[in-house]
């Protein structure tokens, strides 16, 4: 079970719930104000986002184009981390993102040999303004997936260790989504609680996906594990099974089911929120996309 605990917040910030079983009482939390100045590390990070950007190849007229962003906002366990760069591998070599793939990731790794925008509010809004740009409006479709923990409040955790300490809320990414003018939108909120997402962004133009319904925790997560229950269901599984998006939801959430009974907790609702024009522009990708061959996780169960 995704587990609680607790982290001490400096006196100038709000405490935050950064775990999601559902054993504690939410507290309030909020984001943390920016500095003055930006550290060495957001401008390091603000140079990633910018160099993936202008590599990202222009969109082709006369059909949908996908772009796919991936955050991993704990970066206190492995399993999120390993999601992100495996929804990013998994975009780019059998979902036809190509070069338009990108990932934040809050992980000690991100500032190590293989550097990595870390997963920051700032640097998602500014990851999804520059896709934005490059996007056709009317033509291709922005594929987002989040994964961390979640509150019952509905706050996702954005944490790595002495360098960003704060949330991710519903209202802060739909106006991240908004500002960018990115239009049709598929988004994975993978977390505890994460149904609560639904509400403040579904939309016509928006299929959304979470782990778990909005009072409910969902499984998996810790140290130990390569990937959190859904996240395996609907990546390394759905995806990777020749149905499209939709279907792969739903074989994940019978997935989910089936595990929570064997291991005999209780269910954690995966969600689906279909907009009224998502579908058609949803299909109509689907029906050019040329998959790729399954793609191997490479951390094992």
């Amino acid at each position: 079970m995704r587990r609680i605990r607790r982290r001490a917040f400096r006196v100038s910030m709000a405490a935050a719930l950064l775990a999601c079983a559902g054993l504690l009482a939410p507290v309030a939390a909020a984001d943390i104000a920016k500095p003055a100045t930006e550290s060495a590390v957001a401008v390091r990070d603000r140079a990633l986002i910018e160099s993936r950007l202008r590599q990202m190849p222009p969109p082709v007229a006369g059909q949908p184009d996908l772009y796919a962003l991936a955050f991993a906002g704990d970066g206190d366990e492995h399993v999120f981390r390993n999601e992100a760069l495996y929804f990013e591998q998994l975009a780019t070599v059998r979902y036809g993102a190509g070069g338009r793939a990108l990932a934040l990731v809050n992980h000690p790794g991100s500032l190590g040999a293989d550097p990595r925008p870390l997963a920051t509010v700032e640097n998602l809004a500014h990851a999804l303004a520059g896709i934005g740009k490059l996007m056709d409006p009317d033509e291709d479709l922005l594929l987002l997936f989040v994964t961390s923990h979640g509150s019952p409040g509905h706050a996702l955790t954005v944490y790595l260790d002495g360098h960003v300490d704060t949330v991710l809320r519903p209202d802060a990414l739909r106006e991240a989504l908004d500002a960018s003018g990115i239009r049709h939108r598929l988004l994975i909120v993978s977390s505890c609680y994460s149904g609560g997402f639904i509400p403040g962004l579904a939309g016509p133009d928006t299929l959304l996906i979470t782990a778990a319904r909005f009072d409910r925790p969902s499984f998996g997560c810790g140290d130990t594990g390569s990937a959190t229950w859904f996240g395996h269901a609907l990546l390394v599984e759905g995806l990777n099974r020749d149905s499209g998006l939709v279907a792969a939801f739903e074989y994940a959430r019978r997935q989910v089911e089936r595990r929570e009974k064997t291991e005999d907790v209780d269910p954690s609702h995966p969600q689906i929120s279909i907009g009224a024009d998502i579908l058609a522009r949803l299909q109509v990708w689907e029906a050019t996309l040329v998959p790729g061959p399954p793609l191997p996780y490479p951390h094992p169960q």
